[in-house]
């Protein structure tokens, strides 16, 4: 039986993940202005691809978010 609703404890949970998330990917984005070393600003550049990735990812099931 599948679910097309998530509960209030794992909307807040998928909240908490997307803030983490994204102050991750500030961050990184930030960082890579005052980065010098070319390898660390490509890693960082990657680690912002994938978290963009991934905040859509997390975004795309707010759509089965329960509103409080």
């Amino acid at each position: 039986m599948e679910q097309k609703s998530l509960g209030f404890h794992e909307t807040m949970e998928l909240h908490e993940m997307v803030n983490f998330k994204t102050n991750c990917l500030l961050k990184s984005k930030l960082m890579q202005g005052v980065c010098f070393d070319v390898d660390l600003k490509a890693l960082m550049e990657k680690d912002v691809t994938l978290s963009i990735h991934q905040l859509n990812e997390l975004q795309s099931l707010y759509a089965g978010a329960r509103t409080f």
